[in-house]
């Protein structure tokens, strides 16, 4: 009895501590990939490249995001990260380019910076705080976002700003979401991976920067 007693209690203290380490290395890994994004997005922007670089580049991204996934247990893991964000990064110069050519450019990229760091970080201590379990959002989310992807490609023809901005607002919507549906999963023991949760958050970090960056735009034209 008193054997079976001590292993009951010390289960639920193993499960805290791997599941504080995977917090801890995504955490980690997820800063470091985000400051090596902004680097390489600095560089394409010196480059001044053409915007048809972003596509490609999320192309890329999109192809490395599968063998990530394949290779997430092996050693290599870590560095298909910081290819892919570094890759990711590169494609956002000459969105940025594009922003900061208009007026108060600068403004409104910093504005979008700012307004993510608060979304994540807000949304990731209320996580953390109530630890409660958000995995039931996310068939909603994936639901959600395939209607983005496809509405987004007609729009594509329609060209309508209207619909753009509702687009874009959804997407932020989503995005945030995520970032509680993944923070969830980390603490409640559904992902035990660092790699695919440092993707997963990062992915959600990026479009949410994006689809804010675009809104701030639109209204300031």
């Amino acid at each position: 009895m008193a054997f079976n007693h001590s292993y009951d209690t010390a289960q639920p203290a193993m499960s805290t501590i791997e599941t504080n380490k995977v917090l801890k290395n995504t955490y980690f890994l997820l800063a470091m990939t985000l400051a090596f994004s902004a680097i390489t997005a600095g560089i394409s922007m010196t480059m001044a490249l053409p915007r048809f670089t972003g596509i490609i580049c999320s192309l890329v991204g999109l192809g490395l995001i599968f063998v990530i996934h394949k290779k997430a247990n092996s050693s290599s893991a870590v560095g298909l990260v910081f290819l892919f964000t570094g890759i990711m990064g590169f494609g956002l110069g000459p969105l940025l380019n594009h922003y900061a050519a208009m007026p108060n450019g600068g403004m409104l990229i910093m504005q979008a910076l700012g307004s993510t760091a608060l979304i994540f970080f807000g949304l990731s201590a209320y996580a953390l705080t109530t630890k409660k379990d958000f995995s039931f959002m996310g068939g909603f989310l994936t639901v959600g976002l395939i209607v983005v992807v496809i509405a987004s490609l007609v729009n594509l023809f329609i060209g309508s700003s209207i619909a753009f901005m509702a687009l874009n607002a959804a997407v932020v919507l989503i995005m945030s979401g995520f970032i509680l549906y993944d923070t969830s999963r980390i603490i409640n023991g559904g992902e035990t991976n660092y790699v695919l949760a440092t993707v997963g958050l990062y992915l959600s970090i990026y479009n949410l920067f994006t689809s804010l960056l675009a809104l701030l735009g639109a209204n300031d034209d």
